[in-house]
């Protein structure tokens, strides 16, 4: 990080500031040091995530800085490209779309493979990181991990390569290694639904299944609309050894596969579709529009009521055996198609959309939101839906907890606005604690570092207004960072007797 008070000299040595992201007030800003030591040590609960599971498994060196640091962060990518075309040192170090920095895969375009001029791009570019979140965590992680002696330039790109170089061909470098010193207590992966899931397997046969946790993502299953889907049909098919080409046959395969990951230490399913509906088709219709989309005879408003109808399913399949639900509507993916089509997804241009959640969680909230077996956990990208929709509706249905601000809004400021947002309503304890959402391996305990300082920043203001004692604030802060992720993901009650879904609605009669 910048020296306080200097320039951005290429050689000045790096250092984090002990009160970054912490109030600017003095006053508070004591407070918050106080409340900030409470947790600045506890153990990471990472258990919403996109870390590979193989990368673990192996536990072999990475390969280099680039392909560790650069090409699998979507933040980064996208703001590199963003100034791609602007006068300046990211055009002039050749990045014009995300394969100069190695991100997507080959659909008959060229991709850059050459670490070292990919880590050049980056470090030509990190001016234009400025401000952003992903500059305080990849600070946090040249700083603190790889205690870099350089800041990134175009005069320091290749020294600072082989700083980091050298650094991961060392045995405390390799994944495991560093899962250990980042503090991790437990993280969770997110897998396709017909994930074989050999990676957890071989995990937990080394005794890391307690640690390395999988989470069921079946999206591509439930969106009727994919041009693949009926492939997705043979795969879930062939995964859970049953045929899932009648409608009936499909949500059996479902159910077997959520089992298959139950067994292998799962949590949580995970959903991220455009809409939040969740609202049940009668059997009949269902039927009637699977068929039709095996047909590829279904259209897009009839394939939108299906992914409703199924959402409703897992939430009543999460009555039956315990997974958490999270839900992460509001996204368009690939804004951009023809970026899609040759380079794939997942490589940042998926762009927010306004989005509802009173009406559409209302059907499924009123079938299992007292329900003692059913947890769900919201997310949002859309801010203006906090104070409206989602604080007053964490406030009231006990199944429901406010995910973290996450993707867009992991920002000082957005997570910030979001404590004050839902607490009058929703309160803390209706909230899930932090959620790191990050494929950026190295970036995991900078992003816990700075949610926690938030929130240590946030608390102090409640203890400066005298609106909570000191040691209340101390204590929520604790909660904020580790108790309550862990009570919003427990282990499936394996040995309970599940009570019917309609035992819900009885008990509030």
């Amino acid at each position: 990080m910048p020296v306080h008070g200097g320039n951005d000299a290429p050689f000045s040595q790096p250092r984090l500031h002990p009160d970054r992201a912490l109030p600017a007030d003095p006053g508070i800003r004591g407070i918050a040091r106080t409340i900030l030591a409470q947790t600045a040590t506890l153990p990471i609960v990472s258990m919403h995530g996109h870390v590979d599971a193989e990368m673990l498994a192996r536990d072999e060196a990475f390969a280099d800085p680039s392909s560790l640091l650069v090409s699998p962060d979507h933040y980064l990518v996208r703001m590199l490209v963003s100034q791609s075309t602007a006068p300046g040192p990211v055009r002039d170090s050749g990045v014009r779309t995300v394969a100069d920095l190695g991100a997507g895969a080959s659909r008959g375009a060229v991709v850059e493979t050459d670490p070292r001029a990919i880590w050049r791009r980056f470090c030509a570019g990190w001016a234009a990181l400025r401000g952003t979140p992903t500059r305080y965590w990849l600070e946090h992680v040249l700083t603190e991990v790889f205690e870099s002696p350089r800041k990134p330039s175009p005069d320091t790109a290749d020294a600072l390569y082989d700083h980091i170089a050298d650094q991961l061909t060392r045995p405390e470098f390799r994944p495991r290694a560093l899962f250990e010193r980042f503090g991790i207590e437990v993280l969770a992966t997110t897998d396709p639904a017909t994930s074989a899931l050999d990676a957890h397997a071989r995990l937990a046969g080394e005794g890391w299944g307690e640690r390395v946790i999988p989470t069921f993502r079946p999206d591509p299953l439930l969106e009727p609309a994919r041009g693949d889907w009926v492939q997705q049909l043979e795969a879930l098919s062939e995964s859970a050894d049953t045929d899932a080409h009648t409608y009936e046959g499909y949500l059996a395969a479902l159910r077997a596969r959520r089992q298959a990951f139950l067994d292998a230490g799962a949590r949580a399913t995970d959903h991220g579709h455009r809409s939040a509906t969740m609202a049940p088709l009668d059997r009949v219709d269902a039927r009637r529009l699977f068929d039709a989309a095996r047909a590829s005879e279904i259209d897009a408003d009839a394939a939108a009521a299906f992914t409703g109808h199924m959402l409703f399913q897992m939430a009543e399949m999460a009555t039956e055996d315990g997974l958490v639900m999270q839900l992460h509507p509001g996204v368009m993916r690939d804004h951009d198609r023809g970026v899609g089509e040759r380079f794939g997804h997942d490589i940042g241009y998926d762009v927010p959309v306004a989005g509802e959640f009173t009406h559409a969680l209302r059907p499924a909230l009123e079938a299992f939101g007292h329900h003692d077996n059913f947890r769900l956990i919201v997310f949002t990208v859309d801010e203006t839906l906090y104070s409206r929709e989602l604080a007053p509706l964490a406030g009231v249905y006990p199944a429901l907890r406010l995910g973290a601000p996450w993707w867009f809004l992991d920002t000082p400021d957005a997570m910030r606005r979001f404590r004050e947002a839902v607490g009058d309503t929703a309160g803390l304890r209706n909230t899930s604690g932090f959620v790191d959402d990050t494929r950026a391996f190295c970036s995991i305990p900078a992003r816990h570092d700075l949610s926690r300082r938030i929130d240590a920043g946030h608390l102090a203001r409640l203890v400066a207004e005298h609106r909570l004692d000191l040691d209340e604030a101390m204590e929520s802060a604790v909660e904020l960072a580790y108790t309550l992720p862990r009570e919003s993901y427990p282990a499936p009650r394996r040995d309970d007797v599940v009570r019917p879904a309609a035992a819900a609605a009885e008990a509030l009669a």
